[in-house]
């Protein structure tokens, strides 16, 4: 689960198995966006969804829903 900022989301849920994202669940959010995104990724390699999604931005915000999950993918790929 991560947590992101400066975003409507609340939550991300992740489940990414061998370096391949298998699910992903924002909690709040844009639901049509946040469920595009989630289906869009699955089965994806960690880094490749990592590379498309990092510094999307919402409008004025400095970041999105999009670039927050590859914040996430950041953070677990430096756990791993």
């Amino acid at each position: 689960s991560y947590t992101p900022h400066g975003v409507c989301s609340r939550a991300i849920q992740l489940d990414v198995e061998d370096g391949v994202v298998n699910q992903v669940q924002f909690i709040g959010g844009c639901s049509g966006n946040t469920q595009g995104i989630a289906a869009l990724v699955q089965g994806m390699p960690l880094d490749e969804v990592v590379k498309r999604l990092e510094g999307i931005r919402c409008g004025s915000r400095p970041t999105s829903c999009p670039d927050q999950l590859a914040k996430a993918l950041k953070k677990i790929a430096e756990e791993q």
